[in-house]
């Protein structure tokens, strides 16, 4: 009982609508019984039930250790007051956000978090994000893919005691295309320290476009912007699930609907970009993810015009 009170490092807030297929697997992948190297005692998991049509089952949250709950919130167009809501009452020292409750986590992602604190004052920390399936799931959709075929894929390697595999099984999302080595446009699993999220004052939660729009970007600007390091978490990455997002589950002709970049506009004064900032590394080169750090190498001597 007394280490299960005692202070986290490590506060994961996860958001979840309509995801009864999607969910059990998140929220397995960050058990202590998947992620390597890390104790229950070490983060909490907070499980946001966002205004699901069927909501969430407590029993199946807390199944996954003691160190999780879920939060049930009401309906709403972005869940951003409701994250804010429950990183504010969380305990961690890091306050962890993954916005989007479909993406299947790597097995290290969670003690990388926890050595990171130590690196600087005051860290902002990343992580790379994949679809799973042969392509951006924006393509993918047009030529057949679905839950269905993704269940098949998952079915297909043995993910549960070896995360890595799911590299095998994945491609570069839009927002990571260019890999490890060059700037993201957003992060889907992103941490930073408990004070800094409150002098960010976490979401914006003026941002009420379905799903949040675009303030995921938003925030990851403004964290990267305010930090005094980045720290990139090498060889670990997220796995965006099929679900029917409202930006990632739609052909690319209709991906990202007009009214995302109108309401960051009216927000923000312009279009957004994302910051031009040198990372960190963190992390190691598990042989399964091998692949993309040489993809990611290429990538960066291509644009920076390597020669001899």
């Amino acid at each position: 009982m007394g280490q299960q009170m005692s202070q986290p490092t490590v506060s994961i807030i996860v958001a979840f609508h309509n995801m009864a297929r999607e969910a059990p697997r998140t929220l397995y992948t960050l058990s202590a019984q998947y992620q390597r190297g890390v104790s229950h005692s070490e983060y909490e998991v907070i499980a946001v039930d966002h205004g699901s049509a069927i909501p969430m089952e407590a029993s199946m949250v807390e199944r996954m250790g003691p160190n999780f709950r879920l939060v049930r919130t009401g309906p709403g167009p972005s869940p951003a007051a409701a994250i804010n809501r429950c990183a504010r009452e969380s305990r961690g020292e890091l306050v962890c956000v993954c916005i989007d409750g479909a993406r299947m986590l790597s097995p290290g992602i969670v003690r990388l978090m926890c050595d990171a604190i130590h690196l600087s004052r005051d860290p902002v920390i990343a992580t790379l994000a994949f679809h799973l399936g042969p392509k951006l799931q924006n393509i993918s959709v047009e030529e057949g893919y679905c839950q269905d075929v993704e269940d098949r894929l998952l079915d297909g390697v043995d993910w549960r005691h070896d995360g890595y595999s799911l590299f095998g099984v994945s491609c570069l999302a839009g927002s990571s295309a260019r890999g490890w080595f060059a700037p993201l446009l957003e992060s889907n699993c992103l941490s930073v320290r408990r004070a800094s999220f409150e002098r960010l004052g976490g979401l914006d939660e003026r941002f009420q476009a379905p799903g949040g729009g675009l303030v995921n970007l938003d925030y990851y600007r403004r964290a990267v912007d305010a930090a005094d390091a980045l720290v990139m978490l090498l060889g670990e990455g997220t796995f965006h699930q099929f679900h029917g997002g409202v930006a990632t589950n739609v052909p690319l002709a209709v991906n990202g609907p007009a009214g995302f970049a109108e309401e960051y506009r009216a927000l923000k004064g312009g279009e957004y970009t994302p910051p031009m900032r040198s990372p960190i590394l963190l992390g190691g080169c598990h042989a399964a993810a091998i692949p993309w750090i040489a993809r990611s190498a290429e990538l960066a001597a291509g644009e920076r015009g390597c020669g001899g």
